[in-house]
């Protein structure tokens, strides 16, 4: 007989061995096996799935099978039986940290929990290289493959942009989450000389999208779909029913179906007087003031002012201004005179470049003397998809969380108007929404400042406010 030391310390061993090879116990759900057989004949693919269904979980274990070359036994995909070269690509950095890297290396920042995602802890050859910007985030990492050679595995985020995503072979690619067209068609060229694949998991919450279509409506014989609904995963019909209710009825379908986000009609429909209130005749010197831009590239250029009470979570939103036909120069004069010390946040597109100065449209507006934030506008987990965004606006609009100045009815104008046509936001006379929309998103970069036109004299004296700033009420300052 064992002695009980001895059978304690055999159990905490094979516990660790399973905790670092998940990657042998996985069971695949029917509908993530189907998909993984269509890898043996379709240079793409795509799983299109609701939330927490097991997209994420299906894409890494593939990845994983391929790194290494330890396919199981019943494998009806494609196998390599040669080292790869991969790319998994994802929304922001720390979405690509907290999900793939997660998924595949385990939980980021514990040296213990390296190695309890798929890929198995004695595969890594040596340390994973560290990227730039995300604490904890890795760049590359090289896996021992089944045939003796090393596979390599880098991670990018779809906000580097296209020219990222360039210059390179490689024979797999893991997209988790809907890229723009110009990125995924980038990365199916990365795949031409390679004859390898791409595969892609996401909730369609976009709607209709040209890569969605890509894949349901303009199939070819090298695209494959695959559709996985709540009643594809194994739980009990009360946990499924509490799922289903959880979600708006707007977009179950997409968030339990996997089926794109449809429907017409107006975005937001909380009462205009549920969310309107007074001008405020006083504003705590501690709220946290934020400036909002949405550029207006071939728009309107849109700009809102907010101040959060971080103690009860409420977000006023104070000014808004949208004019068209100006230029940098003007609409920074504009903000300037309401708030000089107010941080700015930014859209994703204000990384895009001018012609004739070749400056970013942010670096344009922080040489107008804009406190331009360093990056632009995301949420806390690095992602900053538009769907997101209007889900916490209407959240904040039926709680009561986001209230509206309501004198402000050029705003209130695009509240009444902004709508979707076939599941899709209308891109029409949205710059102040857009706007609003950014500001949620980026909250936490706002500063408990004080408003006005003048900054400090020198460093450490506060900030003196102008007797002519746009907004009423003196104690307002």
């Amino acid at each position: 007989m064992p002695r009980k030391d001895e059978l304690l310390k055999a159990l905490e061993e094979q516990a660790r061995a399973k905790r670092e090879n998940k990657l042998r116990s996985f069971v695949p759900y029917p509908k993530q096996r189907e998909f993984f057989a269509l890898g043996a004949t379709k240079r793409e693919r795509l799983f299109s799935a609701g939330n927490q269904l097991g997209k994420s979980e299906a894409g890494a274990a593939e990845m994983a099978y391929h790194l290494t070359g330890n396919y199981p036994d019943d494998w009806a995909g494609r196998r390599f039986d040669y080292s790869v070269k991969a790319w998994a690509a994802g929304e922001g950095g720390l979405v690509v940290r907290d999900v793939q890297q997660r998924k595949l290396c385990g939980e980021p920042g514990l040296a213990e929990a390296f190695g309890t995602g798929f890929i198995p802890r004695t595969a890594f050859v040596g340390k994973p290289s560290m990227g730039h910007g995300v604490t904890d985030a890795f760049d590359t990492i090289h896996v021992r493959h089944k045939s003796g050679g090393t596979s390599v595995l880098k991670f990018k985020s779809y906000e580097q942009g296209r020219s990222k995503f360039q210059a390179d072979t490689v024979d797999v690619i893991w997209l988790d989450e809907e890229p723009e067209m110009e990125i995924y068609t980038e990365c199916l060229t990365r795949t031409n000389d390679t004859g390898g694949m791409v595969y892609v998991t996401f909730t369609p919450l976009k709607g209709k999208t040209a890569l969605y279509i890509r894949f349901t409506e303009d199939r070819t014989v090298d695209r494959g779909f695959v559709n996985m609904t709540i009643q594809d995963k194994p739980m009990s019909p009360e946990r499924r029913q509490q799922i289903i209710d959880s979600y708006p009825a707007y977009e179950r379908a997409a968030r339990i179906n996997g089926a794109p986000m449809m429907g017409s009609g107006r975005v937001f429909t909380t009462p205009e007087e549920h969310i309107a209130e007074p001008e405020l005749s006083y504003l705590p010197d501690h709220w946290h003031k934020l400036w909002a831009i949405d550029f207006g590239i071939n728009h309107p250029f849109g700009a809102v002012l907010t101040a959060w009470d971080k103690d009860a979570d409420i977000i006023h939103l104070l000014h808004a201004i949208r004019v068209k036909d100006q230029t940098p120069l003007q609409h920074a004069a504009q903000l300037k005179r309401i708030g000089i010390l107010v941080p700015v946040a930014w859209p994703h597109d204000g990384t895009q470049r001018e012609r004739g100065s070749g400056e970013s449209l942010s670096k344009l507006y922080k040489a107008q003397g804009l406190r331009m934030c360093d990056q632009h506008a995301t949420f806390a987990d690095g992602g900053y998809s538009t769907e997101a965004g209007i889900m916490e606006m209407d959240d904040r609009f039926q709680t009561g969380r986001l209230r509206v100045a309501r004198h402000l009815q050029e705003w209130f104008e695009e509240y009444r108007d902004y709508h979707r046509k076939d599941g899709l936001i209308v891109k029409e006379r949205d710059d102040l929404m857009s706007a609003t929309r950014i500001a949620v998103m980026a909250r936490r970069f706002g500063r408990p400042v004080l408003l006005g036109s003048k900054a400090p004299n020198r460093a450490g004296q506060p900030a003196r406010v102008a007797d002519h700033a746009e907004l009423s009420g003196r104690d307002l300052f």
